[in-house]
């Protein structure tokens, strides 16, 4: 169960929910920004500056963690925490697509 001050979190920005998907495996902040730009399919484009302001941010929330450090590359991936709010965000998206498709029905 997320505590409560977990779900004050909720609505993730995109970015925020692009991040802590792709950290369900360990990758350091390049990979990070090339991966986030795959699976948005080139629509999400993180910066350096971007992404380790919200590595920091993540990080100080403990929904993810650094898991291994080579030279200057930290590697991070997500916590259990991370991952509930993850589920969490996943689950209020998912509510709000079935709400607009009755809602919009033959629109769309």
């Amino acid at each position: 169960m997320l505590s409560k001050k977990v779900k004050d979190l909720l609505p993730l920005t995109h970015t925020t929910y692009y991040i802590l998907m792709v950290l369900k495996q360990p990758l350091h902040g390049y990979g990070i920004m090339k991966e986030v730009e795959r699976i948005s399919e080139g629509s999400v484009k993180l910066g350096p500056g971007t992404l380790y302001g919200v590595l920091r941010k993540l990080e100080k929330l403990q929904l993810i963690c650094q898991v291994d450090q080579q030279d200057t590359k930290k590697t991070y991936q997500l916590t259990d925490v991370g991952g509930g709010l993850l589920i969490a965000e996943y689950e209020r998206l998912k509510k709000l697509v079935e709400i607009s498709v009755k809602q919009l029905g033959g629109e769309l």
